[in-house]
């Protein structure tokens, strides 16, 4: 693996680093002082390589809430990934800028909501309005990081290039010491999956997992920003039979659901659903369960992935001076609303995996039921190590959560998909309205499945309706186009064998 030669601090940053005594723990109770514009942050002593905390950015594809320590989904066997929520603090309402790869990523890795930038969709390509230098990656690495990663981080891999001091790979790693594997087919249509007889060394995560436990092996001379970009479980759900026997089929229970659920939907929230496309194919196919059977199984391997990596952790030298940042880049329906993936404004489509481990600022155990999304991982992140956050970032510092689960929190989590297509999630409420001026509202205290659409009422509950609107992005720029844009659904297949 080839590594830049900037090895090393510039002059000025190492003599701060020599002479400032704060300890990290204060460090982090202060706010952070002015400085001239491009004056390196002071380095506080006794954390991190150089005065600062490493980070361990753990991002998984497709993963929705069906994880065990969140409790949607009894089936789910996460015991690692439920070992780090113990850890840290788990946040039970955690929300995506966007439900499509490609926007979600987008938007958090760039401090801008879908809005702002115009990316709503696979189709809209980021680079062309995003530079590197407004990258989350980028400010560590500005600030003397070590910046080193593998996998997908950004849609279709890492991204920019020049936020890297080192890379493992990109969106798709192939080992070459890969074990031969026989791979049954059994897709229904565009969903895909299969069982492969072979061991994990068959499925490219594996690698992403091997390049993260060396790294945490190896000395590091300065601070690192460490991503690990798993695919899994993205489709094809293409993972070992052992994943599988973890699910027997004939114990598999399909996902709450109600086959009138579309009755009291307006007609843009009905064409998002798609009832005729992949659930009508599930459907006539007989083989639902098999479907669900196979998402359980990906998120089984990935938990064991996790697993590897948070043992690597532990026997590290660097277990009590990191932070594990653990996000999921959105949800997944699996038939519930007569809908398949993700691209939609629901709850499944929506809700993902949120885990926070910060050494002496979270506390084992910690449980959040704020409502937040992904556009804190930005200015939170910067805030933690000390680097000024840009002007450009909306998202909201969810630092006094970490501190404390339970403090006072009164902003809405706030989904985009498609231009003038928003949702708002509070702890109580999810209000969907479309660009048509089409509206759905749930009340998650009585009604947590979505299932009935309180909008048409509006005698009943327009104050909730006025005072959930007032949330609604301002900003709703067109989309960004490019030549030759392949459909979402052709973006959205990764090759992984």
């Amino acid at each position: 693996m080839k590594r830049d030669s900037n090895n090393h601090f510039p002059p000025g940053r190492r003599r701060s680093s020599l002479v400032l005594t704060l300890t990290f723990v204060l460090a982090l109770s202060l706010p952070v002082p002015t400085r001239a514009a491009g004056e390196a942050p002071p380095l506080p002593q006794g954390f991190g390589a150089a005065g600062r905390p490493n980070v361990l950015f753990i991002a998984v594809d497709d993963l929705n809430h069906w994880v065990g320590h969140l409790g949607r989904n009894p089936q789910a066997k996460t015991p690692n990934i439920d070992r780090l929520a113990k850890m840290g603090v788990t946040f039970t309402h955690a929300y995506c800028a966007a439900p499509v790869c490609n926007p979600s990523r987008a938007a958090l890795l760039s401090g801008r909501r879908p809005g702002v930038t115009g990316v709503y969709d696979n189709q809209n390509p980021f680079a062309r309005v995003i530079s590197a230098d407004e990258s989350l990656v980028m400010q560590f690495r500005n600030a003397g990081y070590e910046t080193l990663g593998m996998g997908k981080l950004w849609h279709g891999g890492l991204g920019f290039p020049e936020q890297w001091s080192a890379t493992g790979g990109g969106g798709r790693p192939r080992p070459g010491n890969r074990a031969p594997a026989r791979l049954e087919d059994h897709s229904i249509g565009p969903i895909k999956f299969g069982i492969i007889d072979g061991d994990d060394d068959a499925v490219t995560d594996t690698a992403i997992t091997d390049y993260g436990v060396a790294e945490l092996a190896r000395k590091h001379e300065r601070p690192f920003f460490l991503t690990l970009g798993f695919h899994k479980p993205h489709m094809p759900w293409n993972v070992p039979r052992k994943y599988f026997e973890l699910h027997p089929l004939a114990g598999i229970q399909l996902p709450p659901h109600r086959t009138n659920d579309l009755d009291d939907l307006p007609p843009a929230g009905v064409k998002m659903a798609g009832p005729t496309g992949d659930h009508a194919r599930v459907l006539a196919s007989g083989r639902w369960k098999e479907a669900v059977q196979a998402y359980l199984a990906a998120i089984s391997y990935l938990d064991a992935q996790v697993g590897r990596v948070l043992d690597a952790f532990d026997r590290s030298p660097y277990s009590t001076n990191t932070i594990i940042c653990f996000w999921g880049d959105h949800g997944w329906h699996l038939g519930e609303k007569s809908h398949w993936r993700k691209f939609a404004l629901w709850e499944e489509a929506t809700r993902a995996p949120f885990i926070w481990l910060v050494p002496g600022v979270t506390q084992p155990g910690g449980v959040c039921q704020r409502t937040v999304d992904f556009m804190s991982i930005y200015p939170t992140l910067c805030s933690l190590a000390g680097i000024s956050v840009p002007k450009h970032v909306e998202g909201e510092n969810i630092r006094s959560l970490l501190v404390n689960p339970s403090a006072p929190w009164d902003k809405p989590a706030i989904t985009t998909f498609g231009q003038n297509n928003h949702a708002i999630r509070t702890e109580r409420w999810r209000y969907i309205r479309y660009h048509d001026g089409g509206e759905e509202l749930y009340d998650h205290g009585q009604d947590p499945y979505e299932w009935t659409n309180l909008a048409p009422r509006t005698a009943a509950f327009s104050p909730v309706l006025k005072e959930l609107a007032r949330w609604l992005p301002a900003v709703n720029k067109p989309p960004v186009r490019r030549t030759g844009a392949a459909g979402r659904d052709g973006d959205e297949q990764e090759p992984d064998p």
